[in-house]
């Protein structure tokens, strides 16, 4: 059972992150960030923020950095834009998913392969022994 004003406030943290990293902050470390997913603890202390980044290794090693350094900025704005007796505390997580799709993707077209040589191959073939391998009553007598 999810707790229903736990994922009312991530949804408010992922639009108030989204809103601040297209308009407040202005690091040029920050590539093209697209925040993916936040999950707040059930207490609403602790806030994790899953993030994707466009480009190659670097781009997300200086994007984490850029993050982790306007890190207290954007929570003391996620706590005046929320209005909460606590803010929470946020942590940046790199998402794993567009990793995981492209390693899908590649498994996918490995299998389209497989069965397009598999299909290939059986397009002529015979069955081995006895065309029609199964007793019949004819047999029989």
């Amino acid at each position: 059972m999810t707790n229903q004003r736990a994922q009312r406030v991530a949804d408010q943290i992922q639009q108030i992150v989204a809103r601040m990293l297209t308009s407040k902050l202005k690091d040029p470390r920050l590539g093209m960030v697209t925040i993916t997913d936040v999950r707040v603890t059930g207490d609403l202390q602790h806030a994790s923020i899953f993030y994707t980044v466009m480009g190659d290794e670097h781009a997300v090693r200086q994007s984490a950095a850029a993050l982790e350094s306007a890190r207290g900025l954007i929570r003391s704005h996620v706590g005046k834009q929320l209005g909460l007796r606590l803010t929470p505390s946020i942590e940046f997580i790199v998402d794993a998913l567009p990793d995981s799709v492209q390693s899908m993707e590649e498994l996918l077209a490995a299998a389209r392969l497989r069965d397009e040589e598999i299909r290939r191959n059986a397009q002529g073939a015979v069955p081995a022994g006895d065309p029609d391998p199964y007793r019949s009553h004819e047999d029989d007598e």
